[in-house]
């Protein structure tokens, strides 16, 4: 069984990944578990719990712009847009119920790791279109961040949308901005 441990800020992720490397370790991370169920079970010698990385970083409703931690919960990220009428517009799908989970209880970082959108993906796009700006650890342990919180500060490869349906392959989110929208 794999050894576990929880993170709750993203130094401890990148000494985390660090450490790994140096002694050869595979690793799994894990957020809240909703899409847990999705591809093949990893074989890992240690589990990372990310769900610890949770809360707003930044909201500002009059500038349509939101940067949360990879493990805020998205039912908290919904609520606080929706009593600004706004929302994300790609309408996340929860998973949970699908696996024998509660409902309400994916994660923002989660939803970005796989793509996973809802039905207003046909008109809205998928979430990778709506990938603003990320912050991240690399395979190595490096942070790094790719992207802004608004697309008019968005220069350079598009890191951002690469990340998003990665699961977390290409990087381990720390903090993701998508792009909010005025409800419909």
């Amino acid at each position: 069984m794999p050894e576990h441990f929880s993170i709750s800020d993203e130094a401890s992720l990148a000494a985390a990944v660090t450490e790994a490397v140096e002694q050869g370790l595979r690793l799994d991370v894990r957020g809240t578990g909703t899409r847990a169920g999705l591809g093949r079970a990893a074989q890992a010698d240690r589990t990372l719990d990310v769900s610890g990385l949770s809360g707003i970083s930044l909201y500002e409703p009059d500038e349509l712009v939101l940067s949360a931690r990879a493990g805020t919960p998205l039912a908290q990220i919904e609520a606080l847009l929706a009593d600004a009428s706004q929302m994300l517009a790609f309408e996340p799908m929860d998973t949970g119920p699908l696996f024998g989970l509660p409902a309400g209880g994916g994660t923002i970082g989660g939803m970005f790791a796989c793509n996973l959108a809802g039905p207003r993906r046909l008109s809205h796009g998928a979430v990778r279109d709506h990938a603003l700006g990320i912050r991240a650890v690399s395979g190595r342990g490096e942070v790094f961040k790719s992207g802004g919180r608004v697309m008019k500060n968005v220069t350079g490869y598009d890191l951002p949308r690469l990340l998003a349906g990665g699961l977390m392959e290409q990087g381990l989110l720390v903090d993701v901005a998508p792009r909010i929208g005025d409800e419909e």
